[in-house]
């Protein structure tokens, strides 16, 4: 939630944790380490079964994979369905809210592309700097 302070006589606006802040709920869910990959392969690929999303990010737990679909799905990002065939069939999809969402996360995954090699070096030389 946004508030305003005064600091040395100057209106800055802070962010302090006052109830539900939807900035940091929001970012704490998709700056996790897998949410995003896991959110962009199903938009990429449509309609996919666990096992073609964990082909997919490749270095991603099983465990991790699961845990991270299920969160996805109680923020209502992904639908899980399951199809009672034996073995039973489970198959995930964005939900149209991820829809809206996979917008402006489109803009962030091409920003990362376009710059990658820069933060990159840019690191290097911060780490070698000192």
């Amino acid at each position: 939630m946004l508030i305003g302070s005064t600091i040395d006589s100057k209106k800055m606006k802070t962010f302090l944790p006052v109830g539900t802040c939807p900035i940091r709920d929001i970012l704490s869910r998709l700056g996790d380490k897998w949410s995003l990959l896991v959110l962009v392969t199903l938009k990429a690929n449509g309609t996919m079964r666990f096992s073609d999303i964990h082909k997919s990010i490749g270095d991603i737990s099983q465990r991790m994979l699961t845990v991270t679909l299920r969160s996805l799905e109680a923020d209502g990002l992904v639908n899980r369905k399951v199809y009672p065939e034996v073995p039973p069939r489970v198959e995930y999809s964005l939900t149209p809210s991820a829809d809206e969402l996979m917008l402006p996360l489109h803009s962030l995954v091409e920003w990362a592309m376009k710059n990658m090699q820069d933060i990159v070096s840019s690191r290097e030389l911060y780490k070698n700097k000192g």
